[in-house]
């Protein structure tokens, strides 16, 4: 649905040249909820923008639905930007005009009937749950509220891709948790394809079904959020998924015993596969630490334990053999 071939873009100030985006390839398909995360100034925010040519890329391809958004003239640009809708993070909304006016001024400014221009907003706000604040200013309406006004005007002209520029980074967590269920449920209903950039991890660990890491204006780990988020293999990705998390204390560790990352996903997750390969292998095992979460619905856990005693070498094994993903000390 949304390929980048090569996209770079540099910013250039008395202070001397920056590169936000250097020489990025990125293919997100249709139907898709694609994270991009990253540290602050990694890119993040230049490359969704690219997208719709907010930004003009200085080098590199941009292609939606197979038509090049780089190649376009003014004119063509406009009617593309249809097919593409944006949510902020500040939500953008014109504060002098009331919710109804806001989610109507992308369609008034197509030049749709009047007729046409209230049927589609009332339908969208009954779909997100606004249809009581139609009449109400920006001012009267709560963050996540709000946000949900975002949503609906980006939707007015019944677009195929959404994007969303740290969409919830100014709601508090319950806030949050409401509009990703929201987006998640839209991508549901409506297929629409859309990228999420965020520097939250828990974000993309909630909606994404892919995911790309950022640093310094490259993509430096991309796959599958669960792959991702599970075995991480860039230090940047390593370090973002460690924050907010305890760390391990590796002076608890048992003297003699062998240490053993285990990772289980799906129904493997809430099936007793360590006691039946300690049973079978006579290792005794303590758990250090571990948690049981879900990434995009699929459950997962994870979790550090020590074997002592009996033949770890085996039950490592099996433990393998099990689908169990086993990461040896």
């Amino acid at each position: 649905m949304i390929r980048l071939e090569g996209v770079t873009r540099r910013y250039r100030s008395a202070a001397g040249e920056r590169i936000a985006l250097d020489g990025v390839d990125l293919e997100i398909g249709r139907g898709e909820v694609f994270g991009v995360v990253g540290r602050s100034g990694a890119g993040k925010s230049t490359l969704i923008r690219a997208i719709n040519r907010l930004e003009t890329p200085d080098a590199g391809r941009v292609f939606v639905d197979d038509q090049e958004i780089t190649a376009l003239n003014p004119a063509e640009l406009r009617a593309a930007r249809r097919r593409i809708g944006m949510i902020f993070q500040h939500f953008n909304l014109l504060n002098s005009k009331t919710i109804f006016d806001n989610v109507a001024f992308p369609l008034r400014l197509e030049g749709r009937p009047t007729a046409e221009v209230a049927a589609r907003v009332n339908e969208l706000l009954e779909r997100l749950g606004l249809a009581e604040h139609g009449r109400k200013h920006p001012a009267q309406l709560s963050g996540g509220q709000k946000q949900r006004v975002g949503i609906a005007r980006a939707l007015a002209c019944g677009p195929s891709v959404l994007l969303c520029d740290e969409a919830t980074s100014a709601l508090d967590p319950e806030t949050t948790d409401d509009i990703l269920a929201l987006l998640d449920q839209l991508n549901r209903e409506l297929g629409l394809t859309i990228v999420l950039i965020t520097h939250q991890m828990e974000v993309v660990r909630r909606v994404c079904d892919q995911v790309a890491v950022l640093k310094d204006g490259r993509i430096v780990e991309q796959g599958p959020t669960a792959d991702v988020f599970l075995h991480p293999k860039h230090p940047v990705t390593q370090a973002m998924l460690a924050e907010g998390e305890e760390a391990f204390d590796a002076s608890v560790t048992p003297p003699g015993a062998r240490l053993a990352r285990l990772t289980f996903r799906g129904a493997a997750t809430y099936e007793p596969e360590l006691s039946r390969v300690a049973r079978s292998t006579g290792v005794d095992y303590s758990i250090l630490s571990g948690r049981i979460s879900r990434i995009r619905g699929e459950p997962y856990g994870q979790m550090t334990v020590a074997f002592t005693g009996g033949d770890a070498e085996a039950a490592v094994a099996q433990l393998t053999a099990r689908g169990v993903a086993v990461e040896t000390a």
